[in-house]
């Protein structure tokens, strides 16, 4: 799997570029943005880590011209600001995930495996259950009574759900692949987004249900009445 990573301090890019490699991947460095976009148009990567605060063109704008010119290619935002607002603008601008400094590698290995899982399972289908359908490529979560563009993680944990919608997902497997080795993230954070999709599947007028086994997990359930 090849990555794209610019970052400017070179130190912490000779740092991260070698655990990359030791866990089996192959990494192009760069130091600046106007060297990421140069290096996006000629080569084809599966994901790319993105330093917001660098030289000649900032993380933002490269993240803003990839999207502009088609490639979803999966992106992972890398930073010392940890403002919401700054997170709010980063993934609306088209990243897959965020990630502040300082970090731990065992939770930048976790989610670069979690955007990039999510990316090579067929990222342009589109899946439906019920009357519900998910576009995987835009992240538009659409029924009868509307649309709503989901955010990285609520995207991840539906499309969990619809790709096996009569399934039990246990809290668990939610935690691994959407938020890995993240220290501060407890498992009641898996309820919490469970709540903000149950009213977004009523808000767009969904006949289906994520529906809860005690202790166990959850799964999809399509109301035919």
């Amino acid at each position: 799997m090849r990555l794209l990573f610019a970052e400017d301090e070179k130190s912490l890019s000779r740092a991260v570029c070698a655990i990359l490699k030791k866990n089996n991947y192959s990494v192009d460095a760069v130091y600046n943005g106007a060297d990421a976009l140069d290096y996006l148009a000629t080569e084809n990567y599966d994901g790319v880590i993105l330093d917001v605060m660098m030289p000649k063109v900032d993380g933002f704008s490269v993240l803003k011209r990839m999207r502009e010119a088609g490639n979803k290619t999966p992106v992972l935002m890398l930073t010392a600001r940890s403002e919401i607002d700054d997170k709010v603008l980063g993934l609306d601008s088209g990243a897959n995930d965020y990630l502040t400094k300082p970090f731990d590698t065992k939770e930048l290995l976790a989610r670069i495996r979690a955007m990039t899982r999510v990316s090579a399972v067929q990222a342009d289908a589109t899946l439906s259950v019920g009357n519900l359908t998910l576009d995987c490529a835009t992240y538009d979560l659409s029924g009868p009574g509307g649309r709503f563009k989901l955010a990285g993680k609520e995207f991840q944990m539906l499309e969990m759900l619809m790709r096996s919608p009569k399934r039990l997902i246990s809290t668990e497997s939610f935690m691994d692949r959407i938020w890995g080795y993240e220290s501060e993230a407890e498992l009641n954070v898996v309820w919490v987004y469970v709540s903000y999709l149950r009213k977004k599947l009523d808000a767009v007028g969904a006949n289906v249900k994520i529906k809860a086994q005690r202790g166990a997990g959850y799964y999809l359930e399509v109301d035919h009445d």
